[in-house]
């Protein structure tokens, strides 16, 4: 059993293996997109049991879809339908609980504190479906998208992020250790990443690269992520953040100063950080960075069930 809660925490040799298996698993299937089981069945009679504290598409479903090719089923239930903590139930409790009647538990919450307390008691492993600092699951994917597309490995690419730093671009620095690729994160002044992360970065042995000129960040840029500047639970003066990111739009002027075939990536729901025309364009795999989200769940949950091979 292994839980999945953040990159920075799981060996580069695990997220590599994730990574492999995916692809042969994506190889091996005709539709992507529906609940025909694996013909190997790994998960048969296993369940996986999903929580949401805050608003998910893409997650939900490509779990959802991932337990049921592998043979498994999956129940989702709502955070306000249980006592999470409160009305007298312990966390531990629930964890008891779930751990009784589960195989596997995928939690996307407003609080890194509950995840940590959670694989503490459970005894089922958990997965971080998005945490206040962590996307995990995004990245992998993510990551799988580009070496599908770029048909080599991410190590010899040059990975650009445009956009504020948030939790999932704390994953993708965790990624870039891990697997040793180059990144520049193009952002305002005062919205570049926090101390602690780049201590971490520091501390691995990895430079990362930080520009406050988006276009700076972009050249030579083999793939280009982007992510909401205004997310939903953003706590912030909204006018105020668009302003500060009003040069950093990615628009076909900025797609400009990159390479002509670099690949622009955005993990959904779209926002004003990209225009519509790059959003729609020819260098655009958003739809298939997407749909992958399936294959990589699949393998995250073997790795978690201790059937990765």
């Amino acid at each position: 059993m292994k839980h999945f809660i953040n990159l920075k925490d799981i060996p580069s040799a695990d997220l590599k293996k994730i990574i492999a298996d995916a692809k042969k698993r994506k190889q091996k299937r005709k539709n992507y997109n529906t609940i025909e089981i694996d013909k190997d069945k790994p998960l048969k009679g296993k369940l996986l049991i999903q929580m949401f504290e805050k608003a998910s598409l893409r997650t939900r479903l490509s779990f959802y879809l991932a337990i049921k090719q592998l043979g498994g089923g999956t129940i989702t239930l709502r955070a306000n339908e249980l006592h999470l903590g409160k009305g007298g139930e312990s966390l531990a409790d629930t964890a008891k609980i779930l751990s009784t009647y589960g195989d596997g538990f995928m939690l996307r919450s407003d609080s890194d504190e509950k995840i940590a307390e959670f694989s503490k008691y459970l005894k089922i492993p958990v997965i971080n479906g998005l945490s206040p600092s962590s996307h995990p699951t995004q990245v992998l994917s993510d990551i799988f998208t580009v070496e599908e597309i770029k048909k080599k490995s991410i190590s010899k690419l040059n990975i650009c992020w445009i956009g504020d730093s948030n939790n999932v671009l704390n994953s993708l620095i965790a990624a870039s250790v891990k697997f040793s690729f180059n990144l520049n994160i193009g952002c305002p002044k005062n919205y570049e990443p926090k101390k602690f992360v780049l201590d971490w970065v520091k501390k691995n042995k990895r430079k990362i690269h930080i520009f406050n000129d988006a276009r700076k960040a972009v050249k030579n840029a083999d793939v280009i992520f982007s992510d909401k500047v205004i997310s939903l639970n953003d706590r912030v003066n909204k006018n105020k953040k668009i302003k500060d990111f009003k040069n950093f739009q990615i628009n076909s002027k900025l797609m400009s100063f990159a390479k002509k075939d670099t690949t622009f990536l955005h993990c959904l729901p779209r926002g004003e950080e990209v225009t519509g025309d790059v959003f729609l364009g020819k260098n655009s795999k958003v739809w298939l960075q997407a749909l992958n989200r399936v294959h990589v769940q699949k393998s995250i949950l073997l790795y978690c069930f201790g059937k990765l091979r």
